[in-house]
């Protein structure tokens, strides 16, 4: 059953194009996640007088938030260089030894995925991150030996959707943790009207409010939104974007009102019909939706419980009252007793 999805990661060079174009450089153009901002610019100042790298930061939160975006505006902010990779890409210690060794003083290396770093990987980080020294085997048995090279004084900014799977002593080297939450409808609307305005889109009030409430509280997505509801005003009218022509090319996408996507409802449906609304185990619905676990825990659970539509319990997900009646299915009252 997989399919294209809005959230889905592969995107046209067009897209990624414009998401580069629309990705915010300084923290007055950031919209939303107001405490953060505030702990990252007194932190960033802090280090300035000191004139000191800022300390490691680890970022986690759901998928589109803002992990990277917020990266590029702490260098920017900063004045420093930025290295980006991420977490599958370095297999080697050698990978790393070699991204290391080629910061300069200050730098920061923002690492995505970073709970999918291998082990091997961590037990490099941990002296580099603490002592700035990077230590390598040279040789096998008997005859090996460790070499110590100096590093530059970096700072490493982590990005996860799930701080879970870092180990602890990995997550105890950061000197600041930070949890994206998804954003607050005002918000998304500004960052509709200042995306709209970047693209030289005309956008009606109503319309930026109609694309909001489908965005799943989400910048990536209300982007991607934004972008093909302007194509559709392009080709269906006179390239402004109106409350009808928003309506009606969200229906074309098979957006409903709350953001949910044919397979976001095709999972509570799954639940629901297949599972008499769970508790289904996560083995079990990735097998019924042919998706892969990861994808449904980083891409769709979260906004699903957002909603209050999903719960995890400990025997599996369960679909609540309200994702039977968003479908249209009726609520069996026994379905309450069988949770007591």
């Amino acid at each position: 059953m997989s399919s294209p999805h809005l959230t889905d990661p592969h995107q046209t060079n067009e897209d990624q194009t414009l998401d580069q174009t629309l990705r915010p450089r300084t923290f007055r153009d950031y919209f939303g996640q107001e405490k953060i901002k505030e702990s990252l610019r007194i932190l960033i100042e802090a280090a300035k007088k000191r004139k000191e790298p800022i300390e490691h930061l680890l970022l986690s939160g759901a998928s589109g938030l803002g992990k990277t975006t917020l990266a590029h505006i702490i260098a920017y902010e900063t004045g420093v260089g930025l290295k980006v990779t991420s977490g599958p890409a370095i297999e080697r210690a050698g990978d790393l030894g070699s991204i290391l060794t080629n910061l300069s003083d200050g730098d920061i290396l923002f690492v995505d995925e970073a709970h999918r770093l291998n082990k091997l990987i961590e037990e490099v980080l941990y002296p580099a991150m603490e002592d700035f020294k990077l230590d390598i085997v040279i040789g096998k048995g008997p005859s090996a030996r460790t070499l110590q090279l100096d590093l530059p004084r970096f700072t490493l900014i982590a990005a996860t959707t799930r701080p879970g799977l870092l180990s602890s002593p990995l997550r105890s080297r950061f000197g600041l943790s930070f949890r994206l939450d998804f954003y607050q409808l005002a918000d998304m609307e500004r960052i509709i009207n200042r995306s709209a305005k970047i693209l030289k889109t005309d956008i009606d009030s109503a319309a930026a409010k109609i694309i909001s409430n489908c965005c799943r509280f989400t910048p990536r997505v209300a982007n991607r939104l934004l972008k093909r509801v302007r194509d559709f005003a392009q080709v269906k009218g006179d390239g402004r974007v109106t409350d009808q022509l928003a309506r009606a090319a969200l229906a074309m996408l098979e957006v409903d009102d709350l953001g949910l996507e044919p397979v976001d409802r095709q999972i509570l449906k799954i639940i629901i019909e297949k599972f008499d609304g769970g508790p289904v185990g996560l083995q079990a619905l990735a097998a019924a939706t042919s998706e892969e676990e990861d994808t449904l825990e980083d891409v769709y659970e979260p906004y699903l419980m957002q909603l209050g539509f999903l719960t995890r319990t400990p025997r599996g997900r369960l679909a609540s009252r309200q994702a039977w009646e968003h479908l249209g299915i009726k609520y069996p009252e026994s379905y309450q007793k069988k949770l007591i």
